[in-house]
């Protein structure tokens, strides 16, 4: 949270700005919900723990904006995030999914984050003992008459100028290599390394039912803690031995109990879980038969989650009293208040997010820093193909998508991607056979209209398209 402290709502906002076109309502509350966070660990009464987050429902049609809200928010937050859908918990007739694995993924991904985090602090430590093990393959330390070559005196304690003299040639014939492994001369060569295999063991059905995944994953931990290790010998260049043997040493200095610890916290006092198709699971009639039955009891299920629980996972308990909860829907045939009441007070502020407009299209495509204009740039550039649009292009282009989601199916933004791909499918299958490296393509309003105008005359075909 350190890392954080200095964002104030108004910074969390600028940061969201830089992806994320339009949605003000929506970025300010999710920034104030983070900042929320932030001014509950620096209460220092006992009231801290019983300040709890206010969750969001997000309600907008697809392709607004809400996943990429969320996500970004996690990003900003360094905090564990975890994007599940609502229907997946839902069979036909019965409860699908185990709803707390929600957590447990979050635990993961806190897991992930926090390993991360330790690597980078022993980053250079595991370098120098990785460097120091491929120096050893490759120029074994020579040993005198059982002596080290740190041992430079005779039997009798004098000092010994050959066993002085074979040391020195050793350490000057090790620095040489020193610096032709920094100097990647040695990446091709190829040596001999023990690899570690990990002990996997599949657990199945157990007794007379199926065991939980918290309870499998500990079981197989158990059972492979307890076999011995293997190492099997493999012949890899250096840059694959360096990579392998990165990942040993790394695991060796990192205390996975404190990353444990830390995890489980980052987990419960900084996880954002986003619940998403949530209107798939209310309740869209008053009969309490068929499909309804098994979204109310995703409903149930969920709640319990969302109040504050103790879920179990194969780290530990997780207290999910403090996990920020975000839910998401369109809610075009259901409505917010057809969810059950006690789910609907634990997502206490509602914020209903805007339909793109053209001119919002406009700004997708030119300002955000991962901009798909920008994406398709990145991807010619890899082939020292140059792309440029024109201004009247990128208006064209823009204008076409929200015409096309006026007319057949709005699905906001991804439209884009479909309107961009028909325009530069054809460049790309060209690149890099025909359309040679250092050329240049322009893109203009004229290519754009040439290119795109099948897209809209064949729209009304649309319906028969699977």
């Amino acid at each position: 949270m350190k890392e954080i402290n200095h964002l104030t709502p108004r910074q969390i906002v600028q940061e969201l700005d830089k992806y994320i076109i339009g949605q003000r309502d929506a970025k300010r509350n999710v920034a104030i919900a983070l900042r929320n966070r932030i001014r509950r660990m620096m209460v220092k009464s006992d009231l801290q723990k019983d300040i709890v987050p206010n969750n969001i429902l997000m309600i907008g049609s697809t392709g607004v904006g809400k996943t990429e809200i969320a996500r970004r928010l996690a990003k900003v937050a360094h905090a564990p995030f975890t994007k599940v859908e609502a229907s997946k918990f839902t069979e036909v007739g019965y409860v699908g999914r185990d709803v707390e694995s929600m957590v447990r993924d979050l635990v993961e991904q806190s897991i992930n984050l926090v390993k991360e985090s330790k690597n980078e602090e022993v980053k250079e430590k595991a370098a120098e003992n990785v460097e120091d093990i491929l120096l050893d393959i490759l120029i074994p330390p020579v040993k005198t008459a059982g002596f080290s070559t740190a041992r430079t005196s005779s039997s009798n304690g004098e000092f010994d100028p050959d066993k002085a003299s074979e040391q020195e040639l050793n350490e000057k014939t090790r620095e040489r290599f020193r610096d032709k492994l920094r100097n990647g001369e040695l990446e091709d060569r190829k040596v001999e390394i023990n690899v570690k295999q990990s002990n996997s063991m599949g657990v199945g059905m157990i007794g007379n039912g199926m065991m939980d995944d918290a309870s499998i994953a500990g079981l197989q931990d158990m059972l492979s803690g307890m076999m011995p290790k293997k190492s099997k010998k493999r012949k890899v260049t250096i840059e694959e031995a360096r990579k392998i043997l990165m990942e040993e040493e790394t695991s060796k200095l990192v205390d996975f109990d404190e990353v444990k610890e830390e995890a489980i916290f980052l987990a419960e006092n900084n996880g954002i879980i986003f619940i998403d198709e949530v209107d798939k699971i209310a309740k869209s009639g008053k009969n309490g038969s068929g499909p309804d039955v098994s979204r109310e009891g995703v409903q149930r299920d969920l709640l319990p989650i969302v109040e504050g629980s103790a879920v179990n996972t194969k780290y530990g308990m997780v207290h999910t009293d403090h996990v920020l909860f975000i839910a998401a829907g369109a809610f075009h045939v259901s409505k917010p208040s057809d969810l059950i009441p006690e789910l609907q007070g634990r997502f206490p502020i509602r914020v209903e997010l805007d339909s793109l407009t053209q001119e919002d299209f406009v700004r997708i495509l030119r300002e955000p820093k991962n901009a798909l204009t920008k994406q398709y740039q990145a991807l010619f550039e890899a082939e020292e193909v140059y792309l440029e649009y024109t201004d009247d292009s990128i208006e064209e282009i823009a204008r076409i998508a929200f015409k096309i989601n006026e007319e057949v199916e709005n699905i906001g933004a991804r439209r884009l991607h479909t309107v961009m791909s028909h325009l530069l499918n054809d460049f790309l299958f060209d690149v890099p056979d025909t359309i040679q490296a250092n050329a240049k393509i322009m893109i203009t309003k004229e290519m754009v209209l040439e290119r795109l105008s099948s897209l809209i005359q064949n729209r009304d075909l649309s319906q028969y398209i699977l």
